[in-house]
């Protein structure tokens, strides 16, 4: 069966960006504040990026303009591990390097999100960065997995090193 790595990586990453927004919006109407994590973060984005002079500056802009920013940085991700998963039916070994990459992110990100917590953007707890980060790996890998039945074998190659 062909794939095709930007197809598959938009999906993927259109499932894991997702996840992480139905979790995000479960913890804020819990907490009884909708929509208050992409109303932060695109406060925190639009600030970053600068606004432009004719957006108004309203919750629904900050709600759009994150989601907007969320989605398509998840397209990205989602179409970088799906080229490593393509290539790695052809070199298994390049999986072990991606565990190691995404295990340096994943520490990065939950280390990123301690320091936030000192900043505006405090209102986000590290283990929720960490469950969201972990339901979009789940979501993102279940995915791949049942789209790549070999995966499971160029895993075990790779981390065996029988490759090599």
């Amino acid at each position: 069966m062909r794939h095709s790595s930007i197809r598959e990586g938009i999906v993927a990453g259109f499932l894991g960006a997702t996840a992480i927004a139905v979790w995000f919006l479960i913890v804020d109407v819990v907490s009884g504040h909708p929509l208050y994590t992409p109303d932060l973060l695109g406060r925190g984005l639009i600030s970053v990026l600068g606004k432009p002079p004719v957006m108004p500056d309203t919750m629904i802009t900050h709600v759009f303009a994150y989601t907007l920013f969320h989605y398509a940085a998840f397209a990205l991700v989602g179409v970088v591990v799906a080229s490593i998963v393509h290539q790695s039916a052809r070199t298994p070994a390049v999986l072990a390097g991606f565990l190691i990459m995404f295990v340096v992110f994943e520490l990065g990100a939950y280390g990123l999100a301690g320091l936030l917590t000192q900043s505006e953007l405090g209102g986000l707890a590290w283990y929720q960065v960490f469950i969201a980060n972990l339901l979009a790996s789940v979501v993102m890998g279940w995915f791949m997995w049942t789209r790549h039945p070999a995966l499971k074998h160029d895993i075990s190659v790779a981390l065996t090193g029988e490759d090599a």
